[in-house]
């Protein structure tokens, strides 16, 4: 258990910048798809194509994040957050100044290996900073800061783009990336104290193999499952909420729309409220069961299309909350599982199943729905998240070894 003794002006501010941090990799990350016409037109690929420059960021992101968590764990995370926004300015300055599609590849690698590094890296540092008491609301912080992060990036990119280029848009990505890369070097706040490892010949073994035991242990391949299945559920919604509404419930296309927009916001005030939950109860495994059961039994309910039209759009807002509710309880039982001086590639590990969980939504609910029956989004939905449910439970039941450790 960390003992740093910060003040709460300390936390605070700690909490701001790694919170601007998260939001801007997620500003980064959402940069390119919203410019996809305009690069459709300039450079001649299909979307198909760059769909495909997508899932390269994606999947790059994913394969590097548990190795990201080990450099943090070796090197603090302050290094590897300046190196990671390095990484990003470098892959958005070759996606913008990219002459024909195939240079957009390698821009989406060094991109995705920009990206690879945040989660480890916010984790470890708001742990090792922040005091525990505080926690809940620090974790509360950053993942209301991911989703506004998320709807700034369209909200610049595609009028920067409209009035001069997409790669001006990119490039002043990138530029900002590279900033803010200069910022967090310079923050003495975010220098993390040394963690101890524990001494060969203990019930913590160093080395590799310990590493890899403990990545292969109960509690954290359970923790992986939950994100994998609750990312998938998350993506599902974000990608087709709007198709699945107008044909399981005839909503026109702005109505349909709005849907979405009360399920994000519904999840950022869902965050707000379990931080202040979080903070208050030790339970935090039943907490985001709890939540994952109240979202999956609102699912059902959408998916039986009883529910009056007016009353779907408060539907999804009621299911955004409770899947953003469980967020800091669930960030916390991350905590629990980890050994202090293993919690980068820890977080690392098992936040790359949100990765691989946008690799799967899209086609899996795409199938579904091009079956022809839009209700079974919503029963699917809802079975993944009654699975993902006894995945946080044990988790958070078998961690004592991984504690002790």
């Amino acid at each position: 258990m960390t003992t740093h003794a910060s003040s709460l002006r300390t936390d605070t501010h700690v909490i701001a910048l790694v919170g601007v941090v998260h939001a801007l990799s997620h500003v980064f990350q959402l940069a390119l798809a919203p410019l996809f016409p305009f690069i459709r037109d300039e450079l001649g690929a299909s979307y198909t194509q760059l769909g495909l420059v997508l899932a390269v960021f994606f999947t790059v992101s994913g394969l590097a994040q548990t190795l990201a968590g080990f450099i943090v764990d070796r090197f603090g995370a302050r290094a590897i957050l300046v190196c990671g926004l390095g990484l990003y300015a470098a892959g958005l300055a070759m996606l913008g100044l990219a002459p024909t599609y195939a240079w957009l590849v390698p821009g989406a690698v060094l991109a995705g290996l920009g990206n690879s590094v945040f989660h480890p890296g916010n984790f470890a540092l708001l742990n090792a900073k922040v005091h525990e008491r505080r926690l809940g609301h620090a974790f509360s912080v950053h993942g209301i800061a991911g989703n506004i992060g998320y709807a700034i990036a369209p909200m610049v990119t595609v009028p920067l783009a409209l009035a001069t280029s997409w790669r001006t848009a990119l490039l002043a990505c990138a530029a900002f990336a590279l900033v803010w890369a200069v910022i967090v070097a310079v923050q003495p706040l975010l220098r993390m104290p040394r963690q101890r490892r524990p001494a060969a010949g203990t019930r913590g073994n160093v080395g590799w193999r310990a590493d890899v035991r403990l990545l292969a242990s109960p509690a954290v391949l359970l923790a992986f499952a939950f994100f994998l299945l609750y990312a998938t559920v998350l993506l599902a919604f974000h990608s087709f909420t709007t198709p699945t509404l107008q044909g399981l419930y005839g909503m026109a296309l702005g109505a349909a729309t709005t849907a979405l927009s009360a399920f994000l916001l519904g999840g950022a005030a869902g965050m707000l409220a379990g931080g202040v939950i979080a903070a208050r109860t030790s339970r935090h495994a039943w907490v985001a069961a709890g939540s994952m059961l109240a979202a999956a039994a609102v699912a059902a309910l959408m998916a039986s299309g009883w529910v009056p039209k007016p009353l779907a759009i408060a539907g999804m807002a009621l299911m955004g909350f409770a899947l953003g509710c469980l967020g800091p309880s669930r960030d916390i039982i991350i905590r629990d599982i980890a050994p202090a001086h293993a919690r980068g590639k820890v977080y690392g590990f098992v936040y790359s199943g949100l990765d691989l969980g946008g690799l799967i939504a899209p086609p899996l609910f795409g199938w579904v729905l091009d079956r022809g029956d839009p209700a079974w989004v919503f029963a699917v939905a809802a079975a993944l998240m009654v699975a993902a449910m006894p995945a946080i439970v044990q988790a958070r039941g078998v961690a004592a070894p991984a504690r002790a450790g």
